[in-house]
């Protein structure tokens, strides 16, 4: 039997990009000073849907107008964190993989927390 050589090469090829994808810094969902400048530093749709997923919580404050903890917001957060997956694919569907401007992230965002608080 003849050694798979293409083989273990791609293998080898995939673990090392895994490895070195897990040794670059990422960055938290919360910091919204990586939307700034879209124009020269595009962000990824992925990054913005999870910064207004992280958001859900605040939201949900606005929305329900009670405090964090009471029975309105819970049921609020419980509700968005049920739909994030089915609005993400509704925004996967909808807009363009890289977000480079003020407008899109605008309506990214706008229609992400629209999708989750209803």
């Amino acid at each position: 039997m003849k050694f798979p050589k293409a083989t273990v090469i791609l293998v080898s090829a995939a673990l090392i990009f895994i490895a070195w994808d897990l040794t670059r810094d990422k960055r938290e969902p919360g910091d919204t000073s990586r939307f700034t400048n879209l124009a020269s530093h595009p962000a990824a749709r992925s990054e913005v849907v999870d910064w207004v997923i992280s958001r859900i919580p605040e939201l949900c404050v606005e929305i329900a107008g009670q405090p964090a903890g009471s029975p309105a917001h819970a049921e609020c957060v419980d509700r968005s964190e049920s739909r994030h997956s089915l609005c993400r694919r509704a925004i996967y569907g909808s807009f363009p993989e890289v977000i480079r401007s003020e407008a899109a992230f605008r309506d990214v965002t706008l229609t992400m927390m629209d999708c989750l608080v209803q």
